[in-house]
C-alpha cells in the first residue's frame, strides 16, 4: 500500500527519522512498491510490502546514518 503523505507511514519511521529521510523513504517505499509487484523480482521469499520496505530502509541509510546520540543525522 503505497504512502500518501508522511503521516501514514509506521510510526517505526515517523518515530526515528527527520522530515527529509521521511520524505526519502515514503518516496522510495512507493517506487519499490510499484517496481516488485512480481514475486520473480523479490529476493528471499518476501512479500510485497516487505520489500519495500527494506529496498525503503535501504535508501535512507544511503544519505542519513545513528549517531551515537541514537537519533538519525544526515551524512556530510
Amino acid at each position: 500500500m503505497p504512502y500518501q503523505s508522511n503521516a501514514q507511514l509506521p510510526e517505526s519511521v515517523t518515530n526515528v527519522l527527520p522530515k527529509h529521510a521521511q520524505d526519502i523513504y515514503r518516496a522510495t517505499f512507493n517506487n519499490a512498491f510499484d517496481e516488485y509487484q512480481s514475486a520473480a523480482d523479490r529476493q528471499d521469499g518476501d512479500d510485497r510490502e516487505t520489500t519495500a520496505h527494506k529496498v525503503a530502509w535501504s535508501a535512507v541509510k544511503k544519505r542519513y546514518q545513528k549517531g551515537d546520540d541514537g537519533q538519525w543525522h544526515a551524512k556530510e
